[in-house]
């Protein structure tokens, strides 16, 4: 499976720990980077990861910030995205199951890398479950086309 993954500032250390849980399970990575520490705007990173999955240049996506949220608003921006902030396994679980999010939002400042790793595994590791869920996860994607 081809991922696209993308962290700020305050989420690259553990971009990085995502990274290499994903080679490791021999995932291809498409790495959009912050390459460094230095301080920087979630948003750079966010959208390109977006339009990578919602283009289908990538089958998932993984972006990291300090809190996710950020990220999560920014990602949910681009048509056909259901980006999910998950904070532990049951998120991570559900997001998949019942949501069919295509891009995990996680909180580097919240969650430490046995967490991140086990959140990653178990997104990644689970599927969408359909039946009703995907009525509603229509209605969701129907309400990109609502103008104000």
């Amino acid at each position: 499976m081809k991922i696209a993954i993308g962290g700020d500032h305050r989420g690259y250390e553990a971009k990085e720990l995502i990274k290499s849980i994903l080679q490791r399970d021999g995932h291809e990575v498409a790495d959009f980077g912050t390459n460094e520490s230095k301080s920087c705007d979630y948003p750079d990173f966010g959208i390109p990861v977006s339009l990578a999955v919602a283009r289908k240049e990538a089958d998932m996506g993984i972006l990291v910030c300090g809190s996710g949220v950020g990220m999560s608003m920014t990602a949910n921006k681009v048509k056909s995205i259901r980006a999910a902030l998950c904070h532990d396994e049951l998120t991570a679980r559900m997001s998949r199951t019942h949501n069919d999010a295509n891009i995990l939002c996680l909180p580097a400042m919240l969650v430490n890398d046995p967490l991140i790793t086990r959140i990653v595994e178990t997104w990644l590791n689970t599927e969408f479950q359909g039946g009703r869920h995907t009525r509603r996860v229509e209605k969701i994607m129907a309400a990109e086309n609502i103008v104000p």
